[in-house]
């Protein structure tokens, strides 16, 4: 009675899919497949010349690893002409 009544294997993710690559959608930083047109999450379309780099990296990391690339090179300066 209950072996074929119900098909519950749908809801199951097949091993190709658990093993597809993942990045970050550009527009709201949640995980979608690489290979997805569109982000399920916000809708926004991924294309092929969004960076790698930019999508996968918060803006606020980005700035505060340039800012303190900049402190330091201002320490090396300094340092450098101190009499």
């Amino acid at each position: 009675m209950y072996d074929d009544e119900f098909d519950d294997d749908d809801d199951i993710p097949s091993e190709d899919v658990a093993d597809e690559a993942t990045i970050c959608c550009p527009a709201c930083g949640m995980e979608i497949y690489e290979d997805s047109p569109q982000c399920p999450h916000c809708g926004e379309y991924v294309t092929s010349s969004t960076s790698r780099f930019w999508g996968a990296h918060p803006v606020g990391i980005i700035v505060f690893n340039g800012l303190g690339l900049v402190a330091v090179l201002v320490a090396l300066f300094v340092m450098m002409f101190r009499p």
